[in-house]
């Protein structure tokens, strides 16, 4: 099982264990209650320790952050290749293949997905956390929590400069200006269960693009979304009169140039809700991507 320690600085002599749980730790009040719930969920210099228990310089507060109950659906394991790119006790980030989704469905129950690779990796144990989510077609870095507790921290952290993303996307056309951000306001497409269109009444969306290259009628763009609507990026792109390539849902479905929407999770800045250690990470555009408009040999997150 996994744990954290806290050792009570002078200033915080006095402090009980659940102030320093919520203060500092930033568990939730149900985190708290699981833990005060759990066999040595809690302990203090080694002892078993209750929440209301005060707290003296240089106690060493240790709480685990396993999972104390069961997930809703476990994940059936599959041998899908599934690199992952950066690990440590508490989180890691793998690069996501184009056809991979994130959960099984039971409408195509055998499409591999990030759950089961993981399952076959780490074994059937294996408590699923995705943190950023990637559609099926969609390629790139994806966060995965290793406990529940990190991934709260992690999942309060998205759409703050404590959790960037930026994406590459090749679109058909080039957009004017080939610079700037667009804000324009999602919401559903009635009655379609699945399409979303910009309409007045729909909720906040902004994303920041650049165009990095051109070639043969298509463009490469960076892409940072501000905001984390469904579609987001798919949608704006289109809004700007170039959709993706590929995208069968906002643009046009060609197999022949690309079997889908041509999106791809090039680079991840987070702050590591444990250590504050800020992680810096990219995978390169897929193959199927830089064949369509190569990238630029000094193509840079506009994050880091």
């Amino acid at each position: 099982m996994e744990t954290i320690s806290y050792t009570l600085p002078p200033e915080q002599d006095g402090a009980t264990v659940r102030h320093i749980l919520r203060a500092q730790l930033h568990f939730s009040s149900h985190g708290v209650s699981r833990l005060a719930h759990a066999p040595d969920g809690i302990t203090v210099n080694g002892l078993h320790a209750r929440t209301t228990q005060v707290l003296r310089t240089g106690d060493v507060l240790t709480v685990e952050t396993g999972d104390h109950r069961p997930p809703r659906a476990v994940a059936v394991p599959g041998d899908w290749p599934l690199p992952v790119v950066w690990e440590d006790g508490h989180l890691l980030v793998v690069n996501k293949p184009a056809g991979m989704a994130v959960h099984a469905s039971s409408f195509v129950p055998e499409t591999p997905t990030v759950a089961g690779a993981l399952a076959w990796q780490r074994g059937s144990d294996f408590i699923f956390h995705p943190v950023n989510r990637l559609d099926k077609g969609t390629t790139g870095l994806m966060a995965v929590a290793k406990n529940g507790y990190v991934h709260d921290l992690l999942r309060r952290q998205l759409h703050t400069p404590d959790f960037r993303r930026e994406y590459r996307a090749v679109c058909l056309g080039c957009p004017v200006p080939p610079e700037g951000t667009v804000d324009a306001p999602i919401g559903r497409d009635e009655p379609s269960p699945v399409r979303r269109c910009i309409r007045p009444d729909g909720a906040s969306a902004r994303t920041a693009y650049r165009t990095l290259a051109r070639a043969d009628g298509m463009s490469l763009l960076a892409v940072v979304p501000e905001t984390g609507r469904t579609h987001q990026i798919r949608l704006h792109m289109a809004h700007l009169g170039c959709p993706l390539a590929g995208d069968w849902l906002y643009g046009t479905e060609d197999p022949d140039l690309i079997p889908r929407p041509a999106l791809h999770a090039f680079a991840l800045a987070l702050t590591h809700p444990v250590t504050g250690e800020r992680l810096h990470l990219t995978a390169p555009l897929p193959p199927d991507m830089a064949r369509l408009v190569p990238p630029p040999e000094d193509d840079h997150p506009m994050i880091f």
